[in-house]
């Protein structure tokens, strides 16, 4: 909670336009900080929970690619100010991490009730890695336009046509407008709903202690707005890095459907994460996409 205070309350409160160098620095620091919960997590919970987190940190950071795909859209769609990206996403983290953590705590409940359960999650994990597996391009896995969340702030609300700066809504002539940006961030944490729905599952299919299953998903979430500058302007070049997720999210599926006759160790299931990544990233960087 500390780091969290100071990243989001200090460093990070003002938006600006956020360069390179920063958001590497960021990155590293994040991945410093998780690896150093999970050394904490070593020493109180023992080695079998820290390789837990271990890996659930790597999934859910491996998903949240998908979630750098989405908003890239989201803001070329809106054509948002390059400053205002940080402050867009600043609230979407903290959207984020309160929404999470419901989604979360549901879950575990619902898993210690209902224990089969996780065979839906299971079923569900499979169809949504082979539907990720089939689509061509981040356009096809949003339509901005056609987003009921959009549309009902479109139809409630007063939408003034320019950005305010940093502003969400400003008064003229004595009447109240909400500025795009407010509706930027509308979008970015519905895309992030839309997404623990994928993520929450997958999470629960390496464990199912809540504690983990939340800290995993809080390191990665952190970590998504550095990671979003940090790649924003490369990511296309991963053209095979959408079928790695697709395979990871359909591997989790078929290691929950299939738990209850054979138990995949926690160990191989990150050496398969990493290796499938590590996989798709190369094959991005050799094989070249063909002109026409």
């Amino acid at each position: 909670m500390l780091a969290i205070l100071i990243d989001l309350g200090v460093f990070h409160r003002k938006a600006h336009e956020v360069s390179f160098r920063e958001a590497l620095i960021w990155v590293v620091v994040w991945i410093v900080l998780a690896l150093a919960f999970c050394l904490v997590v070593y020493h109180y919970k023992g080695g079998s929970k820290a390789m837990e987190f271990l890996t659930g940190y790597v999934v859910e950071i491996t998903l949240s690619v998908d979630n750098i795909f989405v908003f890239i859209v989201i803001f070329s769609y809106f054509s948002v100010p390059k400053k205002n990206y940080h402050l867009v996403l600043y609230w979407g983290v903290i959207g984020a991490l309160v929404m999470r953590a419901i989604f979360i705590f549901i879950g575990g409940a619902l898993i210690d009730q209902f224990a089969w359960i996780l065979y839906i999650f299971g079923a569900f994990l499979v169809y949504s890695g082979i539907k990720l597996f089939r689509l061509h391009s981040e356009d096809d896995m949003v339509d901005v336009s056609k987003n009921p969340v959009l549309r009902m702030a479109n139809r409630y609300l007063r939408i003034h046509a320019t950005y305010e700066g940093s502003k969400f809504f400003i008064r003229e002539n004595r009447i109240w407008y909400a500025t795009p940006l407010l509706l930027v961030v509308l979008m970015v944490e519905t895309t992030d709903l839309i997404f623990a729905v994928d993520s929450i599952p997958a999470i629960f299919g390496i464990t199912r202690d809540t504690f983990i299953v939340y800290t995993s998903n809080m390191f990665a979430i952190l970590g998504l707005r550095s990671m979003f500058f940090l790649l924003a302007s490369v990511i296309d070049k991963f053209r095979y890095l959408k079928k790695g997720l697709a395979i990871v999210l359909t591997f989790i599926g078929v290691k929950m459907l299939t738990e209850h006759w054979y138990h995949i160790p926690i160990t191989i299931s990150l050496m398969v994460v990493l290796s499938v990544i590590t996989f798709s990233i190369a094959l991005s960087y050799f094989i070249k996409e063909k002109v026409r």
